[in-house]
């Protein structure tokens, strides 16, 4: 049994007996951790935290050999992003966030750009005008840092460049020549613009796409070509994504 010191970001809690706590982190050092805080429902002060969703906790805790919820000893608040929490678009775009990471990601793996790309996420969430946007770029960075990405390179047929008049194959998972789309139906049309910005987004840094500016109509198109590869490929729905715009 190993013990393991790190900083954590909350995605969700549920409730154990009538003391306890399971609290689902996504963690610096060993990706995403399950684990019990043992009576901090009957005595709050036993550890120093809320526990609220996306606030970043240091946490300690004893890594089982033979189980996938270890027992966390220590959780201590380090940043909570108030901000977020007094309005709904902002806080609905965090559940967004959680619930979508939470399903992509593989217990106990570590993926260190994921954990930072989420401390991004949060501290612009907090700031926002609009947190639709930061979804869509939230999504994007987030299927090609996980290696979930959709094949948006070349043709996922015949592998050759596609400058205009680009499909979308929600079963194939990429990009359709115009050659290649009369062999499936159902594909989605990609605009020029909207496949610039799911390139651009995957490519630069999460500040400089902070910069970027995404028209009603390009908006409409990732969220119909994301919200069908992610129910598609991962055979659930995301709750919290129809309560977004």
């Amino acid at each position: 049994m190993a013990i393991i010191s790190t900083e954590a970001v909350v995605l969700r809690t549920v409730p154990l007996r009538e003391t306890s706590v399971i609290a689902f982190f996504f963690t610096r050092s060993h990706g995403k951790v399950n684990g019990v805080l043992k009576g901090i429902r009957k005595d709050p002060r036993k550890f120093r935290t809320s526990l609220d969703k996306l606030s970043v906790n240091d946490i300690i805790f004893y890594q089982y050999r033979n189980s996938d919820i270890h027992l966390i000893s220590h959780c201590d608040m380090k940043e909570h992003f108030p901000a977020i929490r007094v309005d709904i678009k902002r806080m609905t775009a965090a559940d967004y966030a959680c619930e979508l990471l939470n399903k992509i990601m593989p217990v106990e793996q570590k993926n260190e750009p994921v954990y930072t790309l989420l401390l991004d996420y949060c501290r612009s969430l907090g700031e926002a005008r609009d947190p639709g946007r930061l979804v869509h770029m939230f999504q994007i960075k987030l299927l090609a840092l996980s290696g979930f990405r959709p094949h948006i390179d070349s043709c996922v047929q015949c592998a050759c460049a596609v400058t205009h008049k680009a499909k979308f194959s929600t079963r194939q998972g990429g990009l359709v020549c115009p050659r290649c789309e009369r062999r499936e139906p159902g594909l989605i049309p990609v605009s020029p613009g909207a496949l610039a910005s799911l390139i651009y987004i995957e490519k630069h840094p999460w500040l400089q796409c902070l910069k970027l500016t995404l028209a009603p109509s390009v908006r409409k198109e990732l969220k119909n070509i994301l919200n069908n590869f992610l129910l598609y490929h991962l055979e659930k729905n995301i709750k919290a994504a129809k309560y977004l715009e």
